[in-house]
């Protein structure tokens, strides 16, 4: 490991201007190129105390030998030269784009005497157009076959087409029409290369000039009488229109944009592009990338950018490029595409309307193919089977610890502190093992004391399974026996139910009907992990400990993973344990938080807007929403149903006499307090009358919920 003290360079040596720099390691490999708007500040962040640099920096620093710079005279230069430069050195430190595939375009090869229209793949060729890129090469196929009967471009090899003008004899698709045959001389290679331009024109969006051109002729041969003319023409129409339904219209104004949209973690970011050409979704594409640097979206915008443009140039840079952030500072990047392009391109973010909701869609396909690409590596048996071995390996396990249990806090300043447990055995998640807590021991935020309510609700739990089945001798009581003895059969809290969204009990898991007890009641919380994660630092890790401690549990392992820099803290080590970055260890770790986090957050927010939708009429035994609804909905409000007599409340369809007296019986209960006064002035101080959406707070418990289940988790 190298100490950059060693080679910083002197005072006043590095130039204050734009450029770019380069780090170099021990070997001279260039490992980092950067560029700045003043050299002199950017590479003086690098050369500060170690402790004060994000660990992805302090590796990079650490690992270089030298660093070196050029100096340029802007910063659309400088943006220049860094593109060159890492396509060039292929530096490991760099933010570098891969595609998750090899996507097809179509091409047409305009730089040939007789343009062919093809499926091509790889590195676009000078003289070529190209269309897409698709998702599958059959796609192409269907929309050429389609646009061949109006525009009978050559789709030949050259081999098969040397071959035809020896012979004099066309492929089939020239005796059916779908070839104009050039080869055998039947158009000249001036007509030919007409009826490329007219198909790439119409692959441009140009389409409404064809159908209308199409349109007439076939109007003009039905009045000559020309029926099998006309004919052709109507099936012409119908296959060009056909081939427009394939690529949905989403923007309205025949707009040329393409849409950027970044997904994101600590480790990696997933780039999502829609190339919208004419208003229709013309190709779509997608890379990954291994955040070996700190960056920010903007940056990670501007990576993308530069590749996705660096070797474009005129048409294939479009006027507008929608972003989800901006580069800082925008400007040299935007100069640079309108560069590209030979004229101006807006380059910002969507803020409303139909490319706004167009955006929400290309989010939504980035988060998916971040999703996608972590699941591809989680269901190798071969990866998981690693990740837990290295799991076990840092963190000193005897065995792999086959069931893990994440556990998380959720809250919204202090209200609604909830809790979740997720479950991954063999490294995939068991969901019909989530539970869910209600946070009641106390008041307020604070995460540590919601960490040690939870783990020990949970492990009281599992030590009281324990001695119901007798798994638990007398022996094993003594340490916990008295915090044992508070959870007994019957006695303790019902932790946390499962998710009915998260899984259906038809299609519950073959493995957990096994899972129940003599009495046929589900052993929720029999079965112990060999390892507990908590997100969180080493206070939630210390508090994890001190309840399982507490409750005398010696023998499940205990660790937290902090966010900010994916840290793996041990409740015994004062230093975090660090997984290298590509470790499957740490990936597997990150899920499992992540999930958790993901669950939390669920039901926090469910259990709010549950709260918020709370009202009197929620209290009514009996009463669904259904009737809810044509109450208010005859009443007009709340208000007006409580002054209402049960006659008149009987009086709305599908309410009785006996449940308009529940009703009123149950509004007169939830009536508001008398009108306070103003003593200074007489006058009377109204509260807002609660409407549909307002009103007594908490989640409603069954009438019928056993006694233990009330004031518990739903």
């Amino acid at each position: 490991m190298a100490d950059p003290s060693s080679y910083r360079p002197e005072p006043g040596q590095i130039p204050d201007s734009p450029g770019v720099y380069r780090f170099r390691d021990e070997h001279r490999r260039v490992i980092y190129v950067g560029k700045a708007k003043s050299l002199r500040q950017r590479l003086a962040n690098y050369f500060q105390d170690l402790a004060g640099l994000h660990p992805r920096t302090r590796s990079m620093v650490t690992t270089a030998a030298s660093v070196e710079w050029t100096v340029v005279s802007t910063e659309v230069e400088a943006l220049q030269l860094e593109y060159s430069w890492i396509k060039e050195y292929d530096p490991r430190f760099n933010v570098k784009y891969r595609d998750d595939k090899s996507y097809p375009y179509l091409a047409v090869t305009m730089n040939e005497e007789f343009p062919r229209v093809q499926v091509m793949r790889g590195h676009k060729k000078k003289g070529v157009r190209y269309f897409g890129p698709y998702a599958h090469a059959w796609a192409i196929r269907d929309t050429v076959d389609l646009l061949l009967r109006v525009f009978p471009v050559r789709t030949c090899s050259a081999g098969v087409f040397k071959n035809a003008a020896r012979t004099g004899r066309p492929c089939l698709l020239g005796y059916i029409g779908k070839c104009a045959a050039p080869c055998v001389g039947r158009v000249s290679p001036e007509d030919h290369r007409e009826l490329a331009d007219e198909f790439c024109d119409f692959m441009t969006g140009r389409t409404g000039t064809y159908l209308r051109r199409l349109e007439k002729q076939m109007a003009e041969a039905a009045e000559e009488m020309e029926y099998e003319r006309a004919a052709r023409l109507r099936d012409d129409i119908g296959a060009l229109r056909k081939a427009m339904e394939k690529n949905a219209v989403v923007l309205a104004d025949a707009t040329d944009a393409d849409l950027i949209a970044v997904a994101e973690d600590e480790l990696e970011a997933a780039v999502q592009i829609f190339h919208v050409r004419g208003g229709r979704v013309r190709g779509q594409r997608g890379w990954v990338t291994d955040k070996v640097e700190e960056i920010t979206t903007g940056a990670l915008v501007e990576h993308a950018l530069q590749q996705l443009y660096g070797e474009e140039t005129g048409d294939a840079v479009p006027k507008e490029v929608l972003v989800p952030a901006l580069p800082d500072p925008v400007e040299p990047v935007q100069e640079w595409l309108t560069g590209r392009r030979g004229s101006g391109v807006s380059l910002r973010i969507p803020q409303r309307g139909d490319k706004r909701a167009l955006m929400e869609t290309v989010e939504r396909n980035a988060q998916q193919a971040l999703v996608l690409h972590k699941t591809k590596r989680a269901s190798d048996l071969t990866t998981r089977s690693r990740a837990l071995e290295e799991i076990a390996d840092a963190l000193d396990l005897d065995s792999a610890p086959l069931r893990i249990e994440c556990y998380d806090i959720s809250h919204l300043q202090g209200d609604d502190v909830v809790a979740s447990m997720v479950v991954f055995e063999d490294g995939l998640a068991r969901k019909s093992e989530y539970r869910r807590f209600q946070i009641k021991g106390f008041e307020g935020q604070d995460d540590v004391r919601s960490m040690h309510e939870v783990i020990t609700r949970r492990f009281r739990r599992y030590l009281a399974e324990k001695e119901r089945t007798g798994e638990w001798t007398d022996e094993e009581a003594e340490p916990g026996g008295e915090t044992g003895g508070e959870a007994g059969p019957g006695t303790g809290p019902v932790l946390g139910d499962r998710d009915p969204k998260e899984h259906d009990p038809k299609d519950r898991d073959p493995k957990d009907r096994g899972l129940k007890d003599e009495d046929g009641r589900p052993r929720r919380f029999a079965y112990p992990p060999q390892l507990v994660v908590v997100d969180g630092g080493k206070p939630q890790v210390a508090a994890a400990r001190r309840a399982l401690d507490e409750l005398g549990i010696d023998d499940i392992a205990v660790c937290g993973l902090a966010k900010r820099l994916e840290e793996v803290w041990l409740p015994q080590d004062d230093d975090p344990v660090v997984l290298p970055r590509s470790s499957e260890g740490l990936y597997l770790l990150q899920r499992v938080r992540d999930e958790a986090h993901r669950f939390a957050i669920t039901y926090q927010r469910s259990r709010r807007a549950k709260r918020f939708r709370a009202g009197p009429l929620d209290d009514v035994p009996g009463l669904g929403e259904t009737r809810k609804q044509a109450l208010i909905k005859h009443f007009g409000s709340v208000k007006r149903l409580r002054a209402a007599t049960i006659d008149q409340i009987c009086e709305v369809p599908g309410i009785g006499r006996k449940t308009a007296e529940t009703i009123a019986v149950a509004l007169a209960r939830a009536a508001p307090p008398a009108p306070a006064v103003n003593t200074a002035t007489g006058e009377i101080i109204e509260e807002g009358e609660p409407d549909t959406t307002a009103g007594s707070p908490g989640e409603p418990v069954p009438a019928g919920a056993p006694e233990e289940r009330r004031g518990q988790e739903t």
